[in-house]
């Protein structure tokens, strides 16, 4: 067992050989604080002379519950981006090891537990999504150091977890959490032994980090707070070093509800599950409230530039120009600018009603959640379909008259084209991508015709 002076040693010799000195001493508090991105922290005092006396190393945790990662942990991944910026070097700790229990915090019912071989899939899934977002936003000599607790918890011996590390926690003090004493009154959910040793595994990684790398801060979401101060009374305590912690507020959506893996109607960072056109329109289409706050939370944008913006913002909102350059930085962050720029497009597209500028690669994104009928191919042969019954079919005409009345208002679109003949027709070669029509009646109704 490493004793308190070696562990403390062991500590500054790590930091010193990883680490390196802070470029603008006592700026990321700054810069946090500014943002609104404080939500606790230890003495903060204590912690800017820490940050301004040395080369320091700070880390965060991601739970690896799901194959892929939401914009709820985007705003930890662009809290790294701001340390490694103001010159507090970055890690990244997956929990391979503690991703096969699962962190009760913030949760109401205990997890299912996943495969060895799931946690796995999904920390290599997470590496790579996350390798892409910081080489994008920072140098290469700025990158995240990528750890997996797997490593040293996987070798963790039960006596020597219980020796080691439970008897530095006393089950009163723990039964006080907030997170568990919340489960525990609930008789009809309770928590199990399982759950309840998930923060002295969390506490244990910051040990490690601590003794193997130098990291003396951790920095994570506000339901962390419980589990980064257990850690920090753990580390002091054995190894007799100070370390620290902040945590910022959680992203919450208007309706108060996380923006969680497990939550419907979850916005994705990975375009297998919400595409880049997607992630673009759910930052051009926010709230004029949202979009200041999630400036605050993710514009990488200096603070001068980023104010004057704001303070245009709040003169002409209707001019949206904070949603569209949050749209443009946030999608160039996540999916790279080739496909912000795809993005965009189609949304100029789309607002145009020009479809056909629509790549075809992107059409099935942008049209995805829109109403849309099958039908077969044959009813565009001959003289074709007419439009009138087209409209009827599709929902967007009650009847020949109705349709009839909507042509003749200039307010019927096929493919982007306005159609001002009562008596005009479909016919094969109108298709788009050989199979598609697109029908707009006014300036948001569009439904989808796809022909088979």
């Amino acid at each position: 067992m490493t004793s308190a002076l070696d562990g403390q040693r062991a500590c500054e010799n790590a930091l010193s050989s990883h680490a390196r000195r802070p470029s603008s001493p006592g700026s990321l508090l700054e810069e946090l604080s500014w943002r609104g991105l404080i939500h606790d922290s230890t003495d903060p005092a204590e912690l800017r002379e820490h940050l301004d006396g040395g080369a320091r190393r700070v880390y965060i945790g991601f739970d690896p519950t799901a194959p892929s990662l939401t914009i709820g942990n985007l705003l930890p991944m662009t809290l790294l981006i701001r340390a490694a910026r103001a010159g507090v070097a970055p890690v990244v700790l997956f929990g391979g090891g503690t991703g096969l229990i699962g962190d009760p915090s913030g949760k109401s019912v205990e997890r299912t537990l996943l495969s060895p071989e799931d946690v796995a899939a999904n920390v290599a899934r997470h590496q790579e999504l996350m390798r892409g977002i910081f080489a994008r936003a920072l140098e290469p000599e700025q990158m995240p150091l990528f750890l997996d607790n797997a490593s040293w918890l996987g070798r963790l011996g039960m006596v020597e977890f219980l020796r080691d590390v439970g008897k530095h926690f006393p089950v009163g003090e723990m039964t006080r959490r907030d997170t568990v004493r919340r489960r525990l009154d609930d008789p009809n959910v309770g928590l199990s032994y399982t759950e309840f040793s998930y923060a002295l595994l969390q506490a244990y990684d910051f040990r490690r980090l601590c003794e193997d790398h130098g990291v003396t801060l951790q920095m994570g979401a506000s339901d962390q707070w419980g589990n980064i101060v257990a850690g920090i009374d753990y580390v002091r305590r054995v190894l007799r070093t100070p370390v620290y912690g902040i945590t910022c507020p959680l992203l919450l959506r208007s309706d108060g509800t996380k923006f969680g893996k497990s939550e419907k109607g979850s916005v994705w960072i990975s375009g297998d599950r919400t595409s880049p056109y997607t992630f673009y329109q759910f930052v051009v289409n926010l709230s004029d409230e949202e979009a200041r706050r999630f400036a605050l939370f993710f514009s990488l944008t200096g603070r001068e530039p980023l104010e004057k913006l704001l303070a245009q913002h709040a003169e002409t909102p209707a001019r949206r120009a904070l949603q569209r350059h949050l749209a443009r930085e946030m999608t160039t962050l996540v999916h790279g600018e080739a496909a912000m720029e795809a993005a965009e497009a189609a949304s100029e597209a789309l607002f145009r009603g020009d479809v056909r500028a629509i790549g075809a690669e992107m059409l099935g994104d942008v049209f995805a959640d829109v109403p849309s009928v099958t039908e077969p191919a044959s009813r565009l042969e001959g003289d074709g379909w007419p439009v009138v019954d087209l409209l009827i079919a599709v929902g967007l005409a009650s009847s020949k008259r109705d349709a009839r009345e909507h042509v003749g208002n200039g307010a019927v679109l096929v493919n982007g084209t306005k159609v001002t003949d009562t008596a005009a027709a479909l016919v094969t070669t109108d298709l788009l991508q050989g199979s598609v029509v697109l029908v707009r009646r006014g300036r948001r109704e569009w439904r989808v015709v796809r022909f088979s």
